[in-house]
């Protein structure tokens, strides 16, 4: 089919960089190379490559993607704030919530660590709880991340710097409890469209100097998943209808499940169950971009220079840890999980400094208010030869809405 603006066909409303903050003439220079990088894929691939591959090429081409260079992302010099940015307590509650299963299985796996400031803040945690893990490992491919998470540690606990050990990819047996925050949303996910009664699939390709995406059928594992949830909706998608699909995340449920022998793993990001997730009336599906904290739906803006990402499909991911052989222990949403953990009771709390109380206080607001962290973000738990219960999930079980 013949290429057409990706702005036109998939999102009907362009987003000009003019609208965006200006990138530095240094990151300008930066974009380029990679955007001749995925300009030799497509090339190479007989003139397009699928959307799944271009968001895999953009945020983690090794030394130009978003997450491999050397950008800012986390903070307010960057382009988003995740909850460990927030509140130390975010990262304290979460310590609290895994803490009977640490009793038993002393080892941690977080994967896509951003800056280190939730492994940093965690370790402190422990070790004033005497519950310190013999290991604390960062799944982490960037070589600058992996420098920004060391110096972080090394500042705020120097002495349990000798605790974090780095990987480049996931081991092959492991037990204990392994993390994610705010990770599965940015994995790259597969875009289609129903139109004129069929599916169909986003590819990018080159013209007159811009990516365009080009309208594919979809193939059949994307197709047969549709259908699947045409069927269980009792209505199939109405025309025009756009959106995601995240197999990229399943497969790293699958493969951590693999890996993980005995333990629990939790996943902390923004999205829905299903139901809610295909919604008639979300029909413009959720990929969205943040740069300098503007959030925007264009893909081809600052490639490299800016975050892409899409909601979780919960229930996708449920699925695939079931289909793994694993159980899912807890789902609900990140307000009734930190309550659960024991967020308000943490001694940080019980200072006397009122300017404190009220810094904390609005922190805790923005963690867990509806409006603000508290509904959007989900909060999931699977677990494997592991029936130890996690209290933090008691306050509101959701798994019946998976």
């Amino acid at each position: 089919m013949p290429a057409t603006p990706y702005s036109e066909e998939l999102y009907r409303s362009s987003v000009e960089s003019k609208t965006l903050p200006a990138a530095t003439a240094e990151a300008q220079v930066h974009s380029e190379k990679l955007i001749a990088f995925v300009h030799n894929e497509i090339d190479s691939n007989g003139g397009a490559i699928s959307f799944q591959d271009y968001m895999q090429h953009v945020l983690y081409a090794p030394g130009l993607g978003y997450y491999s260079a050397g950008s800012t992302k986390l903070g307010d010099e960057g382009d988003f704030i995740t909850a460990p940015e927030i509140s130390h307590l975010f990262s304290q509650a979460l310590a609290n919530a895994i803490l009977p299963v640490l009793k038993s299985h002393p080892f941690i796996l977080e994967v896509g660590a951003g800056r280190g400031r939730m492994a940093a803040d965690m370790l402190a945690w422990l070790q004033q709880e005497n519950t310190l893990p013999d290991k604390y490992y960062l799944l982490e491919l960037s070589a600058d991340l992996q420098q920004r998470q060391k110096a972080t540690i090394a500042e705020q606990v120097p002495e349990l710097l000798q605790r974090v050990e780095w990987l480049q990819a996931l081991p092959e047996k492991f037990s204990g409890v392994v993390l994610g925050n705010e990770l599965l949303d940015a994995m790259p996910v597969q875009l289609f469209l129903k139109k004129n009664g069929e599916f169909l699939e986003h590819f990018v390709g080159w013209e007159k100097e811009h990516f365009v995406s080009i309208l594919k059928p979809a193939g059949d594992r994307l197709r047969h998943r549709l259908e699947e949830i045409e069927e269980a909706r009792g209505e199939v998608f109405a025309e025009g209808y756009h959106s995601e699909v995240n197999f990229a995340a399943e497969d790293f449920i699958r493969s951590m499940a693999q890996s993980l022998q005995q333990g629990i793993m939790i996943f902390i990001d923004y999205g829905f169950p299903r139901h809610e997730y295909y919604h008639p009336q979300r029909h413009g599906g959720t990929l969205m971009c943040h740069y300098r904290h503007r959030a925007h739906p264009d893909p081809f803006v600052y490639p490299g220079l800016q975050d892409i990402t899409a909601h979780v499909d919960f229930t996708a991911m449920a699925d695939a840890a079931l289909e793994s052989g694993m159980k899912v222990t807890g789902y609900t949403n990140q307000a009734g999980f930190l309550m659960g953990a024991g967020l308000l009771e943490l001694p940080a709390l019980q200072q006397q400094d009122t300017e404190k109380q009220i810094a904390l206080a609005n922190q805790i607001k923005k963690l867990t208010l509806p409006h603000e962290m508290g509904e959007l973000f989900k909060v999931i738990a699977f677990s494997k030869q592991c029936d130890i219960p996690l209290p933090a999930f008691a306050l509101r079980d959701l798994r019946e809405y998976l």
